[in-house]
C-alpha cells in the first residue's frame, strides 16, 4: 500500500538473488548467524503486529450490531410520536370546522346582502340618471349632461351581466337613444353656428358649444371627428377661394402668401375659439395639418398644369419657403395628430458612422475637410427628424428633374472652367516646401458636391438622390480624365495619349525625353489629387447612402469612379518609374558595351554606376518631397522602380561577354555599390533617415543577390565541369538552359565546350515534380501578346487591391 525500498516488498522478489546480495562472497558467510537473527527478529515483530491488528478487530462486529439495534429502537419511538401528532392534528381540524361552520354561513349571507344593496343603489342611480339625462338633453344643458352622461355610462357597465332582465335592457336602450339624440343635436348646433355654406362668419365662441364639446368626448368618437371635420372645412373655405388655381397668388412665386394666410388664421383661431374646444383635441395643429394637405394637393395640381413654367430658381425658392414653414410647424406643434392624415412621420435613419462631413447645419458654402484626425472625433448627435418634413414639400418631388438637369449643366460648366483655368494658369510651380499639393479645383468640385447633396437631401431622399448620384458619377469620371489624366505629361509625341501598354514597353535602344522638374511636380500633384479624390469619393458614397431612403441604398455605388482614380494613380506612379528607369538606360547600355575581358585591375566603382546613382539622387528626393503627404504611394514607386530596374540590370549583365576574372570582380563590386544605393533609395538625399519598408528591402535583396550570384558563378573555374555545374545549380537554383547558356557565353567558352557543358547540365538537373515539366524553359521565353495583356490586367488588379 505504501511505497517501500525494502527488496522483500518488491513484486518481482527473487529469494536466490536476495541471498546472493546478502552473501556475495564466501568470506561474507561468516556473518550468517547475525543475518539470521535479524530476520528472525523481523519475523517476530511482524507476527506481533498482525496479532495486535487481529485482536483489535474482534469487537468491531459486536459494536456495530449493538449500534444498529439502538438506531432501530429510536426510529420506532420517533414513528410513534409522529403518529400521535397526526391524530391530534386531525382532531383539531375537525373541531375548527365545527366551530367555523356557522361563521361561514353568516359571511356568505353578508356578501350577498352587500351585493344586493349595491345593485339596488346602482339601479336607483341608473333610473334617476336616465330620467335626468333625457330632461337635460331637451333643455340643452350640456354642462350638466357631460358629467351625468359619463356617470350613467359607468353605472350601466355594472349591469352588463343582467341584460337578460327586461327592465335593465329597457334602461340600456334609453341610454343609447339619449346618446344618439345628443349626438344629432350637437351636430345640428354646430351646423347652425358654423354653416358649411355661406360667407357669414360666427361672431365668437359659445359657452353652449364649449359644453357640447365636453359631451362629444363621452359620445361615439365619430361625433367628435365630424365636429372637427366640419369646423376645419368651414375655417379653410376662404383659403380655397382666395388661392384658386386661376388666381395669380396661387403660383409658386407668391407661395409666401399661403403661409402668411394660415399664420393669421391660426392667431385668429387662438383668440376667438381657443377656449371653445378641449386642449386634448389639438385643434390648432389639426387646422395646420389640414391646411398642409390641401396646399400639397393644390400645388401639385397647379404645377402639373404649368409644368413648363417651372424654373430652377423658382422651384428652389418655393421649396425653401415650404421647408421653412414645415420647420416652423415642428417648433410649434408636436405632430401627434399626423396619424389621422396621409403623411406619416419618417423613420429614423441608422446613426452615422461616416467621418466624411460634419452634419449639414451650417451654410451652403461650408468646405469639406477630410483629415486623419477627423476619424477620432466624436460624432455629433443627430438632430431629431422633423415630423412635418415633406407634408407639403412632397409635392415638389416629381418636378425635381428640373433641379437635377440644372446641376448637370452647372457641373459641366464647372469642369470646363477647371480645364480652361488649368490651361491658362499652367501646371503648378515647383515648391519643395509644400510638395505634392492637391489641385485647388478638386476641393472646389467636392465643395459643390456637398452643396448639391445637402440641398437635394432636403428636397427629397428618394429617386432624385439616385439621379443626382448618377450626375456625380459622370463628372467624377470627367474630372479624372479631363483634369487629371488629360494633363499628365505625355511620354511619346503621338497624340494617342497615355496607355498602360505604352508604359510597360521596354525603352531600350530608344531615346526618351526626361521629365523636367515642373513635369515631375505636376505628376506628383496629380497623383496626390487622385488619392484625395479616391478617399473623398469613398466617403461621399457613404454619405449618400446615409441620406437616401433605406430601400435605395443598394443603388448607390461609386466603385467604378474609385477605380478610375486608382488607374490615374497607377499611371502617375508608372510615369515616374518610367522616367527614372529611362534616365538609367544610357548608363546600363554603356556597361554592356565595355570591354570587360580587357580589365586588368579592380578599382573604384565604374563610371556607369556613378551615372545611375546621379540620376537617382536627382529624381528621388524631388519625388519623395512631392509625395510627402502620400507616403504609401512613394513606397509603391520605390517597389515598382526596383522591380523594373533590377531585371533590366541583370539582362545587361548577361550582355557583358566575354568577361575576364578581373572584369567579373569589378562588375561584382559595381553590383554591390548599386545594391547599397537601392537599399538606401527611399531616404536617399534626406536629412531624416528612415528605415526602408521591409517589402521593398526584400525585393532589392532578392534581385541584387541573384545578380551577385551570377557574377560569382562566372568567376568560378569551369574545370572540372561537374563541380562547376553543381555550383551553378546550388548558387542560382535556375533550371533554365537559356540562363546557363548565357553564363557560358560570359565565360567565353567555345561552342564545343559549351555543348558538353549543356549536356552535363541537363544530366545533373534535379528531377522536376510531376506535371511541371519544362516550366523552367518556358519561364523565360518571350511573352506573347495575350500573355502581355494578362500581365497588364494582373498589374491593374494588384494596384487596385493595394489601394
Amino acid at each position: 500500500v505504501f511505497p517501500s525500498q525494502d527488496p522483500l516488498d518488491r513484486a518481482d522478489f527473487n529469494a536466490v538473488e536476495y541471498i546472493n546480495t546478502l552473501f556475495p562472497t564466501e568470506q561474507s558467510l561468516a556473518n550468517i548467524d547475525e543475518v539470521v537473527n535479524k530476520i528472525r527478529l523481523k519475523i517476530r515483530r511482524l507476527d506481533d503486529n498482525i496479532r495486535t491488528v487481529v485482536r483489535g478487530q474482534t469487537n468491531v462486529g459486536q459494536d456495530g450490531r449493538q449500534a444498529l439495534e439502538e438506531a432501530q429502537k429510536a426510529i420506532q419511538q420517533l414513528f410513534g410520536k409522529i403518529k400521535d401528532i397526526k391524530d391530534k392534528a386531525e382532531k383539531s381540524e375537525q373541531m375548527v370546522k365545527e366551530i367555523t361552520r356557522d361563521i361561514k354561513q353568516l359571511d356568505h349571507a353578508k356578501r350577498h346582502l352587500t351585493t344586493s344593496i349595491t345593485t339596488l343603489n346602482h339601479l336607483h342611480m341608473l333610473a334617476g340618471g336616465v330620467d335626468s339625462l333625457e330632461a337635460m338633453t331637451r333643455r340643452r344643458q350640456y354642462g350638466e349632461v357631460a358629467n351625468l352622461l359619463q356617470g350613467v355610462v359607468n353605472v350601466l357597465e355594472h349591469f352588463n351581466k343582467y341584460m337578460g332582465i327586461p327592465q335593465i335592457r329597457q334602461l340600456s336602450e334609453r341610454v343609447k337613444a339619449a346618446q344618439n339624440e345628443l349626438g344629432q343635436q350637437i351636430l345640428a348646433d354646430f351646423e347652425e353656428a358654423f354653416p358649411s355654406q355661406g360667407t357669414k362668419r360666427p361672431g365668437g365662441p359659445s359657452n353652449v358649444l364649449r359644453d357640447a364639446c365636453l359631451v362629444a368626448n363621452v359620445l361615439d368618437p365619430r361625433i367628435k371627428q365630424e365636429i372637427i371635420k366640419k369646423f376645419i372645412k368651414q375655417h379653410l373655405s376662404e383659403y380655397l377661394v382666395l388661392f384658386q388655381e386661376n388666381q395669380d397668388v396661387a403660383w409658386l412665386d407668391k407661395i409666401d402668401r399661403r403661409y402668411a394666410w394660415i399664420k393669421r388664421q391660426l392667431v385668429d383661431y387662438e383668440e376667438k375659439y381657443g377656449r371653445m374646444f378641449p386642449l386634448e383635441w389639438y385643434m390648432t395643429e389639426r387646422i395646420a395639418v389640414e391646411f398642409c394637405h390641401v396646399t400639397r394637393t393644390e400645388l401639385a395640381k397647379i404645377m402639373r398644369t404649368r409644368a413648363k413654367e417651372i424654373e430652377v430658381k423658382l422651384l428652389l425658392f418655393a421649396i425653401q419657403r415650404t421647408t421653412n414653414f414645415e420647420g416652423l410647424l415642428a417648433k410649434r406643434f408636436s405632430g401627434c395628430t399626423l396619424a389621422d392624415g396621409t403623411v406619416k412621420k419618417p423613420e429614423m435613419p441608422p446613426p452615422s458612422t461616416n467621418p466624411f462631413l460634419e452634419e449639414e447645419t451650417g451654410t451652403e458654402t461650408d468646405e469639406i475637410v477630410i483629415e486623419k484626425s477627423d476619424m477620432d472625433k466624436p460624432k455629433k448627435p443627430k438632430v431629431p427628424d422633423n415630423p412635418f418634413h415633406g407634408i407639403v414639400s412632397k409635392c415638389f418631388e416629381p418636378h425635381l428633374y428640373v433641379y437635377i438637369e440644372s446641376q448637370d449643366k452647372n457641373l459641366g460648366e464647372l469642369i470646363d472652367r477647371f480645364v480652361a483655368d488649368f490651361k491658362a494658369q499652367g501646371p503648378p510651380k515647383p515648391n519643395m516646401d509644400e510638395g505634392g499639393a492637391v489641385l485647388p479645383s478638386c476641393a472646389d468640385l467636392f465643395v459643390y458636391y456637398k452643396k448639391c447633396m445637402v440641398q437635394c437631401s432636403q428636397l427629397s431622399t428618394g429617386e432624385p438622390m439616385i439621379a443626382l448620384t448618377t450626375i456625380f458619377q459622370k463628372y467624377l469620371r470627367e474630372y479624372a480624365w479631363k483634369i487629371l489624366s488629360g494633363n499628365l505629361p505625355k511620354t511619346t509625341s503621338s497624340s494617342g495619349g497615355l496607355t498602360i501598354t505604352s508604359l510597360l514597353k521596354e525603352k531600350e535602344g530608344s531615346e526618351v525625353a526626361k521629365f523636367t522638374l515642373e513635369e515631375l511636380c505636376l505628376i506628383c500633384s496629380i497623383l496626390s489629387t487622385a488619392e484625395y479624390c479616391l478617399a473623398t469619393t469613398q466617403q461621399l458614397e457613404e454619405k449618400l447612402k446615409e441620406k437616401v431612403d433605406a430601400s435605395l441604398v443598394e443603388r448607390i455605388n461609386l466603385t467604378g469612379e474609385m477605380d478610375t482614380f486608382s488607374i490615374v494613380i497607377s499611371n502617375s506612379i508608372q510615369l515616374l518609374v518610367q522616367d527614372l528607369d529611362a534616365a538609367c538606360d544610357p548608363a546600363l547600355t554603356a556597361m554592356s558595351k565595355m570591354q570587360w575581358q580587357n580589365v586588368e585591375h579592380v578599382g573604384d566603382q565604374s563610371p556607369y554606376v556613378t551615372s545611375v546613382i546621379l540620376h537617382i539622387k536627382q529624381n528621388v528626393p524631388i519625388i519623395r518631397d512631392n509625395l510627402a503627404s502620400t507616403r504609401k504611394y512613394f513606397t509603391q514607386f520605390c517597389i515598382k522602380f526596383a522591380n523594373s530596374f533590377i531585371p533590366k540590370f541583370i539582362n545587361h549583365i548577361f550582355k557583358c561577354k566575354p568577361i575576364s576574372m578581373v572584369g567579373a570582380e569589378q562588375l561584382l563590386l559595381d553590383t554591390h555599390s548599386l545594391k547599397m544605393v537601392l537599399l538606401d533609395l527611399p531616404s536617399i538625399g534626406s536629412q531624416v533617415v528612415r528605415k526602408a519598408p521591409a517589402s521593398y528591402t526584400k525585393i532589392v535583396v532578392k534581385g541584387m543577390t541573384r545578380a551577385e550570384m551570377i557574377l560569382k558563378v562566372v568567376m568560378a573555374p569551369h574545370e572540372p565541369p561537374v563541380v562547376f555545374v553543381d555550383n551553378y545549380i546550388k548558387l542560382l537554383a535556375d533550371c533554365s538552359t537559356d540562363t546557363f547558356q548565357k553564363i557560358l557565353d560570359m565565360k567565353g567558352l567555345k561552342r564545343s565546350e559549351q555543348s558538353s557543358m549543356l549536356d552535363l547540365f541537363r544530366q545533373r538537373l534535379p528531377a522536376p515534380p510531376s506535371g511541371v515539366e519544362n516550366t523552367g524553359s518556358l519561364s523565360l521565353s518571350a511573352p506573347t501578346p495575350e500573355q502581355e495583356s494578362s500581365r497588364i490586367r494582373k498589374l491593374e488588379k494588384l494596384i487596385k487591391k493595394r489601394l
